[in-house]
């Protein structure tokens, strides 16, 4: 599958833990240009797994995302952003008509999720917690398309992610 992207603009990566996300970022985007929780949650605790650090990662999080869009960047957040307000917050950041927001929805079941979380070396997410994500993303998809995203890619199995290639284009 083919995702047209613009070139300086915001990429919304939404799905839930053990979705793939973060393997998707590195794949297809320079490590510049992705702003992960986990990893912002690991820059003020030392630990991406510590949730109490997470009001701390997203003000960063936020800050950053804010100062690349303002410097015409395109700027990927890696974060499961299941939830609408969440995600409203991220997209009251782009400036209409010049930095477009892109949502690609990595939207696989939940056994598929919580047997990749298993695997993870160094940091699990509850099974209920997976489940509540994966409810909240479902939930969130009927009117995804008309909460401000000028494209929305909805990737529905593992062979459409890893196949999914990305074309950006001119803003």
């Amino acid at each position: 599958m083919l995702l047209t992207i613009p070139e300086r603009g915001l990429v919304l990566l939404i799905g839930a833990s053990g979705s793939g996300k973060s393997t998707f970022a590195r794949k297809h985007f320079k490590t510049t240009e992705i702003v992960s929780s986990d990893a912002l949650r690991a820059a003020v605790s030392d630990d991406e797994a510590d949730q109490s650090a997470s009001a701390d990662a997203f003000q960063l999080l936020h800050l950053i995302v804010a100062k690349r869009l303002r410097r015409g960047r395109l700027t990927v957040v890696d974060a499961t952003n299941v939830q609408a307000e969440l995600r409203r917050s991220l997209l009251h950041l782009t400036e209409p008509g010049t930095a477009p927001a892109t949502a690609i929805v990595l939207n696989l079941p939940v056994d598929v999720c919580v047997a990749r979380n298993e695997s993870r070396p160094d940091r699990r997410v509850r099974r209920e917690v997976i489940e509540q994500q994966t409810r909240d993303l479902l939930g969130s998809l009927p009117g995804l398309a008309q909460e401000g995203f000028q494209h929305v890619y909805v990737l529905d199995n593992p062979q459409d992610i890893d196949s999914a290639s990305i074309l950006r284009q001119p803003s």
